[in-house]
């Protein structure tokens, strides 16, 4: 009689490995993994081979590079999404897209549960989690890393007496992720926010104190808030992200040291590797300052914040994103244009921009001849400007002031009798 099946996310890391059997030990069912390459750097084949080898009855395999880029990754740069203004929100922009799959997976081979290599104290299950629910309430959903609570130990030595092969030793125990936006590092040594990331945490960046001595400089071309082009040349959006994982990488560009706020309510040490997030949001974010006036910079800060916010949170398929991006999609409309950027010694600096639609003059700002600022105008501009400050300056803060009532928010005990 045949089994039911589950569809498990499968990374071929240790979490997963273990989990494909556990599955078939605890659930009885029959495990069909499912792996997205977005640009993990991973052989795939290999990583199918190695699932089939564990235990599962098929691997499904999907190149999905360039729906992860068109669809999550540059609506995510277009609105400026930076979690707490340093992580690009790599994985979990990832974790939207690998559910979408895994139900549409799940349709596909008559599965009656979806399962994922998660822990109980990640956002990374809050993410599946939450679009599994969203996308097919009627799922079952499996945690197996969730419910087994072992140490990364307990789980090497699970993998030992069932013979299944792992990358992680008890030795080098970080716990990796990575994608073409992104490498995130976390577990071992790094677990303590003192300590600084060893050099063996990083892969695809220079330590920037031996980066070449000499600085690079590259243009990058944008149309609409999207990135189209590297040094006039148009390229498929993967190959640009590529690239400028590579040239980042080998001046330094991209490290990320961060303590940040989960959402499961704790602070976590992440380290990240993004060479091409970091040097597109800088790029970015300067062709805006040049394209986009004051109150449409400072609205969609608001944006950005509440869109990284829900990104984080893994509630992308929520109406609400929906909303907030109809707004960043016609923001965008005049992000056109070009910005060259400098490279030096894990620095990434803004050197040039220039666009069709820039709305800075050089006959307004410029000091020297061809001003054609109205000075005479200024005087009565600031007077006005200031009316109200000196209306409350003259009714309130000139006089003394009065003394002030405090604002209790705890009603006082009752006194026992």
């Amino acid at each position: 009689m045949a089994r039911d099946k589950v569809i498990l996310a499968y990374s071929g890391g240790l979490d997963t490995s273990v989990a494909v059997k556990w599955i078939n030990e605890k659930y009885d069912l029959d495990v069909v993994t499912f792996t997205c390459d977005l640009g993990q750097g991973r052989d795939i084949d290999k990583i199918k081979e190695k699932a089939l080898r564990t235990g599962a009855v098929d691997a499904v395999i999907e190149d999905d590079r360039n729906m992860f880029v068109d669809f999550f990754v540059w609506p995510s740069l277009m609105a400026g999404t930076m979690y707490e203004g340093k992580y690009p929100l790599a994985t979990a922009l990832g974790r939207p897209l690998i559910a979408h799959r895994m139900v549409e997976a799940a349709e596909e081979h008559g599965a009656v549960a979806v399962a994922h290599g998660c822990t109980g104290k990640g956002n990374d299950q809050v993410r599946f989690d939450v679009s599994f629910q969203t996308l097919a309430p009627q799922l079952k959903v499996i945690a197996p890393v969730r419910e087994w609570k072992w140490t990364r130990t307990e789980e090497l030595n699970y993998a030992k007496e069932h013979g299944i092969e792992v990358e992680a030793t008890k030795e080098s125990i970080y716990s990796v992720d990575q994608n073409l936006w992104g490498r995130s590092v976390e577990a071992g040594v790094l677990e303590d926010p003192w300590v600084a990331p060893p050099e063996d945490a990083y892969r695809w960046t220079t330590n920037p104190l031996e980066a070449p001595d000499k600085p690079v400089e590259i243009e990058i071309e944008f149309e609409q808030g999207r990135p189209v082009g590297l040094d006039g040349e148009e390229l498929d959006a993967v190959v640009l992200i590529e690239r400028l994982n590579e040239i980042g990488g080998q001046h330094g560009v991209g490290r990320i040291d961060h303590v940040e706020n989960r959402l499961v309510g704790i602070k976590s040490r992440e380290i990240y590797e993004a060479p091409a997030a970091v040097i597109l949001h800088d790029a970015h974010r300067e062709l805006e300052f040049l394209t986009l006036s004051r109150q449409s910079l400072r609205f969609k800060s608001y944006v950005s914040q509440a869109v990284s916010d829900i990104i984080y949170d893994g509630l992308w398929f929520a109406q609400f994103h929906q909303d907030l991006m109809g707004f960043v999609e016609k923001n965008q409309r005049f992000v056109t244009g070009v910005v060259r950027v400098q490279l030096y010694k894990g620095t990434c600096t803004v050197v040039g921009r220039k666009s069709e639609h820039s709305l800075y003059s050089k006959e307004l700002a410029t000091y020297e001849e061809g001003d054609e600022f109205p000075h005479e105008t200024a005087i009565g501009f600031i007077k006005i400007h200031g009316l109200a400050q000196q209306t409350q300056a003259r009714q309130q803060l000139l006089k003394s002031e009065p003394t002030i009532r405090p604002a209790r928010i705890m009603p006082p005990s009752k006194e026992k009798s």
